[in-house]
């Protein structure tokens, strides 16, 4: 299986930006992981600080091999229709993923408005959440 890991704004800082609720694991850790555990399965790497970047991207799926998206949308998520109305449109299924606890932050944080067309959605849990994302597509 090939698998877009798709990464949004400030999530390039990962592993420098706020530790102490992001980890100290940098994205280049967190693909290094994926690689390791699903040998036989490939990966590839977007992030962007720019959503139309990542809309174009979701977009390229259509064209690409890929088949599945782990998206971790970073502030996009809780307000961006673009990046909502570019994964209703793609024919693979979407895992939103988050690395803090949304639903245990600040009140603006426990909207998603791209959860209602994904496959599925894992917060809190690290960066652990991109393999379990990995493993659900995988596996389902």
């Amino acid at each position: 299986m090939h698998i877009l890991v798709l990464n949004g704004p400030n999530l390039n800082l990962l592993g420098k930006r706020e530790p102490e609720i992001y980890g100290h694991k940098t994205l280049d850790d967190v693909m290094q992981e994926l690689r390791d555990r699903f040998e036989g399965h490939t990966f590839s790497h977007f992030q962007s600080n720019h959503e139309g970047a990542i809309v174009d991207r979701l977009q390229q799926t259509r064209e690409e091999d890929e088949q599945g998206v782990i998206l971790n949308g970073g502030a996009f998520t809780h307000y961006s229709y673009a990046i909502r109305d570019a994964i209703s449109v793609v024919k693979v299924p979407v895992v939103e993923v988050h690395i803090s606890h949304i639903f245990a932050r600040e009140e603006f944080r426990h909207t998603s408005v791209i959860s209602p067309v994904c496959a599925g959605m894992i917060s809190g849990v690290g960066t652990h959440g991109y393999q379990l994302a990995a493993d659900f597509l995988i596996h389902s």
